[in-house]
């Protein structure tokens, strides 16, 4: 019987992101069913929100709001910010709500944008979220697409007296792909994030210094708004008395933001573990770290599914370590703890993200303005919807959970490089004589300085609050700030994601192309061994000897990994003469009387150079027939089959060769069959850049999920002598 399939959240979003990804494709706004892919579909993979199929009570709600708005006017009721002044200028009065609205506008359209003097001339490709928009100016298009429709969602509750069509003329920009510049930086998400959202606003009142983002994907331009609001055959909003109040009064470019980190830091998550398995498996590293009892006898959710993930993630895999197998190669019991306490260190991260990830799917369908309008009750209420501290929470937790998995993924790294304790792994990755080849250290080095600016990020932006505002503002979340950090997070961890995923690819390499050298040289050596000494030896004592043999080379080729071929197997072959010795010198004395014994001397040289020669052979010409058609596949687990046949295969990213691949040894541009040289960096590059702008890595990290998304349950020994069991 099939098992079910777990319900992990970020396995379910990414499924839920899929029927969304495709151009044309809607996404229906009602006010209270937006979620984390639907927002993602619209911000970054073209989906359309659309108001075509909202229900009739939504309709009446809007209507319903606007009349008794209106109604309150006509009685002459006093409104913050229609009847008002703003924060602490509240004290004044008008009966010229329409003008109050306009200057509102005017005071927020504010803040420093770039400035050109010619605007159609601009070209800017700002449609990701990397953070090469934040050394900018404005904000990248895809944040601005999500703010548009986080506040459309929010408005078309009913509780802001915007009109319906107000709401629909933000719908037709984004259908026609009309997207506000908006200044990265000038809000402290307070009274919401007025500033970013007034520049929404200037479009529809076609303010023509407002800029906007207009024609196709690769070649977008600045156009003034009048002129985008002609190019969509739109007019010009004339706004009613609350309603830009309503438009920028609110939270939604925090949340818009915040939507996006959170989705990519899921998939950064998951990422975090596969990477972890293949690093176990490159580790000849052991499965027993993640065995269901562990996580079983110590329950939280967190540790359970890391567990449960990278155990499941490790099935097949040659390279582990299992219950038969005790000890590391290197002779310690167990893993070190970048690797052994994995599940125990990520699990927490886990656990905040999915909180992080309810406050933002709470904050997608709310109400964020103020004051705010209760039509059943017939009540204006001013309160503080608009403080976007459940959002600055939820970044937080993000960002600094992105730290732990860098922290992380650093350490494992570093370990893994280190051929000082990664077991006969050569230093720096290098898949040629180590003296002339550096292969992966330069990398080695990117780690720490990657995980030195994320460790700075990590630090909380919301204990930096200002009083602002003349101090009506004293307390203002700072989420859009925090928010815009936590991208700089992402983008950090997945530079460091894919450098990591490069080293191992490589690693798992080198695994595969030891594990065909060891099987060759094993009974290459008992034939050298057999061959020299069997008239001096009885068959058991060599093939004791040849155990032994084999045993102490194991141990000094792990050791010598630093040494060039031919001085790291001569040296290999050294470290077994003793055991040669011993043995002729035991035979000899047991027959000593005989006048054909050959010189113990003159055998354990021949053995020597012999041994020598036919490991360095052996070693040679192996690695070759190894680097002309690499593949480790065979030998790897579900999780590291899946990731290394996408790097290998589907990406083309070859096995590091080593001096040989730098595109200007010897002269030589290309490789052998017609590939091109690039160096290291271009290499990583291509994963980072499949990470962050495509589908197909995200695609293959959840592949690796999906396959490892089942329930089963493990019973363990309680506290009282009974059973208890975990769901795992």
């Amino acid at each position: 019987m099939s098992q079910p399939q777990m319900e992990i959240p970020s396995l379910r979003q990414y499924s839920n992101l899929q029927p969304f990804s495709q151009r044309r494709n809607r996404v229906e706004l009602r006010g209270d069913s937006l979620t984390i892919p639907a927002l993602v579909a619209v911000s970054r993979c073209d989906a359309v929100a659309s108001l075509d199929n909202l229900p009739r009570h939504v309709r009446t709600q809007i209507d319903d709001s606007v009349k008794f708005l209106m109604d309150s006017l006509a009685n002459g009721h006093s409104v913050y910010g229609v009847t008002t002044g703003f924060g602490g200028s509240a004290n004044t009065n008008t009966s010229s709500t329409n003008a109050l609205q306009v200057a509102l506008l005017q005071m927020q359209l504010c803040a420093v944008l770039p400035v050109s003097d010619s605007s159609t001339s601009s070209s800017y490709q700002g449609t990701t979220s990397d953070s090469a928009a934040l050394a900018k100016l404005s904000m990248p298009e895809e944040w601005v697409r999500a703010a548009m429709v986080v506040r459309c969602n929010s408005v078309l509750r009913g509780h802001s007296a915007v009109r319906l069509e107000v709401i629909q003329a933000v719908v037709n920009l984004l259908e026609h792909n009309l997207v506000p510049l908006v200044p990265l930086r000038g809000s402290i998400s307070a009274s919401g994030d007025l500033c970013p959202l007034s520049y929404i606003a200037g479009v529809l009142e076609s303010n023509p210094d407002v800029k906007v983002w207009s024609g196709p994907k690769n070649a977008r331009t600045l156009i003034p708004a009048n002129e985008a609001m002609r190019q969509a055959g739109m007019s010009s909003v004339q706004f009613g008395p609350k309603e830009i109040l309503g438009l920028i009064n609110g939270t939604a470019f925090s949340t818009g933001v915040a939507t996006i980190a959170q989705h990519q830091a899921d998939i950064l998550a998951v990422l975090a573990q596969v990477l972890t398995a293949m690093g176990v498996e490159a580790m000849l590293g052991a499965l027993d770290s993640f065995d269901p009892f562990i996580a079983a006898i110590r329950p939280h959710r967190g540790q359970i599914e890391v567990a449960r993930n990278i155990h499941s993630f490790l099935e097949g895999s040659d390279f582990v370590r299992t219950s038969k197998h005790h000890g590391c190669g290197d002779g310690l019991r167990q893993d070190r703890y970048a690797l052994r306490t994995s599940s125990q260190w990520l699990g927490p991260v886990l656990e905040d993200m999915c909180l992080a990830r309810e406050q933002i799917e709470v904050e997608l369908n709310s109400t964020t303005d103020n004051p705010l309008i209760n039509v059943a009750e017939k009540h204006c209420h001013h309160g503080g919807n608009f403080q976007a501290s459940s959002v600055a929470s939820s970044t937080e937790k993000t960002r600094m959970g992105l730290e732990k998995i860098g922290k992380m993924l650093f350490a494992q790294s570093a370990e893994l490089l280190n051929n000082q304790l990664a077991y006969n792994l050569p230093p720096n990755l290098a898949a040629d004589e180590p003296s002339l080849s550096y292969t992966l250290k330069g990398v080695d080095i990117n780690m720490a300085a990657y995980y030195s600016e994320l460790a700075f990020l990590a630090n909380p932006v919301s204990n930096h609050v200002q009083s602002a505002e003349m101090s009506n503002q004293a307390l203002n979340s700072l989420a859009l700030i925090s928010a815009r950090y936590t991208h700089s997070a992402v983008d950090i961890v997945s530079l460091m994601s894919s450098a990591y995923l490069y080293s191992l690819c490589q690693a798992l390499d080198l695994r595969a192309m030891n594990a065909a050298f060891m099987d060759k040289l094993k009974p290459a050596l008992t034939k050298v061994t057999t061959g020299l000494l069997r008239s001096q030896l009885g068959k058991d004592t060599i093939r004791k000897l040849d155990h032994n043999v084999w045993g102490a080379m194991n141990s000094e080729l792990a050791k010598t990994t630093s040494m060039d071929s031919h001085d790291r197997f001569v040296a290999v072959a050294r470290a077994a003469q003793p055991l040669i010795i011993d043995a002729l010198e035991a035979a000899n004395h047991e027959h000593a009387s005989d006048p054909n014994r050959i010189s113990s001397l003159s055998l354990v040289t021949e053995w020597t150079s012999s041994v020598a020669l036919t490991t360095e052979t052996i070693f040679c010409a192996n690695r070759e027939e190894y680097l002309a058609n690499p593949d480790a596949s065979k030998h790897l687990g579900k999780a590291a089959r899946i990731m290394y046949v996408y790097v290998r295969g589907e990406m083309g990213i070859p096995m590091h060769r080593g001096l040989v691949d730098h595109p200007t040894y010897k002269g030589e541009g290309m490789a052998d069959g017609g590939r091109e040289k690039v160096t290291t960096g271009t290499q990583i590059s291509r994963i980072y850049k499949a990470l962050r702008d495509g589908d197909g890595m995200a695609k293959a990290v959840m592949r690796c999920l999906e396959e490892s998304a089942t329930e089963k349950e493990v019973e363990v020994g309680g506290f009282d002598g009974g059973m208890v069991s975990a769901k795992l």
